[in-house]
């Protein structure tokens, strides 16, 4: 087994299959899933299967706005932190944080009004990181080299 990585409470990471080079993410190790904010989703049908499209900001400094679509994974009840439970759309994509890629399971929702646009939950984290509470930002924005794992 490799040695895990260590992450702070807060990390920069990309969604390369999204389009989304550099994003902010609170690292939640009391989140199951992982979830992403949209400003705007969209369902439709290609090749007969769901996808979504969806427009998000990525909280960069500089307005980036991405627009992106990805085939629907799933669909489920998701209860946030205060107790509301809402159903939403789940995708399969790469994520790639402090050098390390592996494919993980993210839901669609509004995070209009929090900090980060991407919580990171324990189910992405699971046997590859450790998270140090007392730090963040440990390595840097994600760069394109060619990933660990």
């Amino acid at each position: 087994m490799a040695p895990r990585v260590v992450l702070g409470w807060r990390e920069w990471l990309a969604l390369p299959a999204l389009g989304i080079v550099a994003i902010r993410a609170k690292v939640d190790t009391g989140a199951r899933s992982s979830s992403l904010h949209v400003d705007k989703q969209w369902r439709f049908t290609e090749g007969g299967a769901p996808w979504a499209g969806f427009r998000i900001s990525t909280g960069i400094l500089g307005g980036q706005v991405i627009e992106a679509q990805a085939p629907v994974h799933d669909e489920r009840p998701v209860t946030d932190s205060g107790g509301n439970a809402s159903l939403r759309v789940f995708l399969r994509t790469p994520l790639r944080v402090a050098g390390v890629e592996r494919e993980v399971e993210i839901n669609l929702t509004d995070r209009r009004g929090m900090l980060f646009p991407m919580l990171l939950g324990r189910t992405a984290l699971a046997r590859a990181f450790v998270i140090d509470p007392a730090r963040s930002f440990l390595h840097g924005k994600p760069s394109f080299g060619a990933p660990t794992e």
